[in-house]
């Protein structure tokens, strides 16, 4: 069996925290975690609600804090548990591998039941887009076409056909929500859920779009401009809210489009900074040059100074990558490898060893 985890460090709290700072960790986590959302983990789901259930009651907190997991188990190893009730996965009093309904309980909890259950908001869409290097530098503005659900432009998505009317729905009478008992291990509870037959908007239509067939929504082909800020870098995600999915009477969700880069032949992107190599000769580092250096910007004259080492590198200031939403930018650094020659005539041999003698070292060939 595996082992159980320690409730605080389910929840993200200390064993000080107050009955306050417990709630407020259950009500983040819970919401993250949720079944419901997208990236939801059941299991996460039950083990936050579990650890909540512990330590948000004063009786079986102090249990917890003195002994443990193994506060819940009964003498005889199974049976009643010291708090009553079914003994369970928990070890305190209840049972999670037979709560269907801990979804909705929760739900009440942190998304106020009572108020008419889940807003309904249209699914959020991922996408990604590809990049040419200085497209991801400077920024730039792509249009994409997604097939995607829209809302219907015959019945602007009222649902209802042009020239006819809503009406109340018969089933909430109107309100968006029925009233429904549900028996938990807390016994029986009522609960507000969103109305079946109207998906929560209140209203149906007297007679139904002929486009859409009375859901105000189609899919269908969308085209949308994507602003790319300067800076973006490969992997970031650019958040666009509105332009996800559409819903029957609610707000269409949020787009994510995820960007990826090409790699450039030319530089190196760490972070704000851009890198690249030159080679200069032997005699042109020994002497001193002047070397075109191209940037993102364009080409920029370098200057070399008579003695430069091989590996040494020069910084054109504010030539690199902007900082996304800043006027800063970061820097161009230009490594300078001296490069020796492979094959060299009789002159320069002999050059190079009148160079050598004149700094009075004898060749080794010469040995």
């Amino acid at each position: 069996m595996a082992t159980k985890r320690d409730y605080y460090e389910v929840l993200g709290v200390s064993k000080s925290a107050s009955a306050e700072e417990i709630k407020k960790a259950f009500r983040k986590k819970a919401i993250e975690h949720h079944p419901d959302k997208t990236g939801g983990d059941d299991t996460k789901f039950k083990e936050i609600g579990e650890a909540y259930e512990v330590l948000s009651d004063e009786q079986k907190k102090a249990a917890y804090d003195q002994f443990g997991h193994a506060a819940g188990a009964s003498s005889a190893g199974g049976g009643q548990g010291p708090y009553g009730g079914a003994q369970g996965a928990g070890g305190f009093g209840f049972d999670f591998n037979n709560m269907s309904g801990m979804g909705d309980i929760f739900d009440m909890f942190f998304r106020g039941g009572g108020q008419g259950g889940r807003a309904q908001v249209g699914r959020d869409i991922q996408v990604s887009l590809t990049l040419d290097f200085k497209e991801a530098v400077f920024g730039t503005t792509r249009d994409i076409q997604i097939d995607i659900d829209d809302t219907c432009d015959r019945c602007a998505g009222s649902m209802a056909e042009p020239g006819s009317k809503l009406k109340a729905c018969p089933t909430c009478e109107g309100s968006g929500v029925i009233t429904r008992v549900q028996n938990t291990i807390l016994g029986s509870i009522q609960q507000q859920v969103v109305c079946d037959t109207c998906k929560g908007v209140g209203e149906i239509p007297e007679k139904p779009c002929t486009k859409c067939g009375g859901t105000g929504v189609i899919h269908k082909a969308r085209k949308i401009s994507i602003g790319i800020p300067a800076g973006v870098d490969n992997g970031a995600t650019v958040r666009m809210p509105g332009q996800g999915a559409a819903t029957r009477g609610g707000k269409k969700g949020d787009l994510y489009v995820q960007i990826m880069v090409r790699p450039s032949n030319k530089f190196t992107r760490v972070e704000h900074n851009i890198l690249s190599d030159y080679r200069v000769g032997m005699a042109d580092a020994a002497l001193g040059t002047e070397i075109p250096v191209e940037t993102v910007d364009g080409k920029v004259t370098l200057k070399v100074p008579a003695g430069t080492q091989s590996g040494k590198v020069f910084k054109l200031s504010g030539k690199g990558v902007p900082l996304v939403n800043s006027t800063r930018r970061g820097d161009h650094l230009v490594t300078v490898n001296v490069e020796t020659p492979t094959h060299l005539s009789s002159q320069q041999k002999d050059l190079l060893e009148q160079f050598a003698r004149a700094d009075g070292k004898r060749p080794f060939w010469k040995k």
